[in-house]
């Protein structure tokens, strides 16, 4: 079984892209602690590059920034590919089937969030017709 969950900060803001096929794709960079602390009594933390695809990728993108905090449960992948210089490289990444979004409030300062989340929601308000509502 390949499953990781991990909870940390984003190091930079995330960066979305979309194939050629029109998926998106947003990558960013999660600072992880470890648990335990290391001879000089510190903790140690692993920066870990995570992929996220389609609209979650696309929420990402609109939500999280640098110094974020989010969780992430997904799946530890490793692929090559050949850089210009003609070596091989490899890369260890995280591909993310959940993101959860654990800042209480965004660390912009939340009249920005809140004002753009309440113009979004009013916006996709419709009118009821009384007449159709089954009670």
């Amino acid at each position: 079984m390949n499953k990781v969950m991990l909870i940390g900060n984003l190091t930079r803001d995330p960066e979305l892209i979309t194939t050629n096929s029109g998926i998106s794709v947003c990558r960013f960079t999660l600072a992880v602690q470890r648990r335990y602390t290391n001879a000089s009594g510190e903790r140690d933390v692993d920066f870990l590059d995570i992929v996220v695809w389609r609209g979650q990728g696309e929420n990402c993108h609109k939500y999280l920034k640098k110094g974020s905090k989010c969780c992430v449960i997904g799946q530890i992948q490793k692929r090559s590919y050949e850089a210009q210089d003609g070596t091989k490289r490899y890369i260890t990444e995280i591909t993310a089937d959940e993101v959860e979004f654990l800042n209480t409030k965004p660390t912009g300062g939340e009249d920005s969030y809140m004002k753009e989340s309440k113009s979004e929601v009013v916006a996709d308000l419709q009118p009821v017709d009384d007449d159709t509502l089954p009670f």
